[in-house]
Parts: C-alpha cells; structure tokens; sequence
C-alpha cells in the first residue's frame, strides 16, 4: 500500500496550504485584536491625561483659595494679638 511520488506530493501540498490558510486566518484576527488593544489603550491614557489634568486645576484652584485664606489668617491673629494688647493696658 505503498503511494506513488506524484500521491505523496499532493498529499504535501494540501497538508502546507491548509496549515498556511490557517497560519494566515491566525495572523489577520491577531493583527485585528492587536489593533483593538492599542486603540483601547490610548482612550484609557487619554481619560488619565484628562484626569490629571482636572486634579491638576482643582489643586491650583485650592492654592489660590488658601493662599489668601491663610493671609487673611494671619493677618487676623496679629489683629487680635494687637487688640488682646491693648485691652492688657
């Protein structure tokens, strides 16, 4: 039950062109889900982009408000210190 060349031959041939469709099929939906993935991770760096933004401008806008805040503070303890003072005397 021996074949002859010519039988083993394209037994071959369609043994290497179904593993090269399938090889190929393989590559396309990998290609595909990796191009899926990198496009998902800029959304999610430039969500986080944003993010850091927004906490960057709610800490700038906390320094400007306590940088007054804390003048006026000040400026009320020694008012008081001054105030305390003069009723001492």
């Amino acid at each position: 039950m021996l074949m002859d060349l010519s039988t083993a031959q394209q037994v071959l041939v369609v043994i290497l062109a179904t593993v090269l469709a399938i090889s190929l099929i393989l590559s396309i939906v990998i290609g595909v889900m990796v191009i899926k993935l990198l496009t998902s991770a800029r959304r999610v760096v430039a969500k986080a982009e944003r993010a850091v933004e927004s906490a960057e401008a709610v800490g700038q806008v906390i320094k400007n408000i306590t940088g007054p805040a804390t003048a006026m503070r000040a400026a009320k303890l020694v008012f008081d210190m001054v105030s305390r003072h003069r009723n001492k005397k």
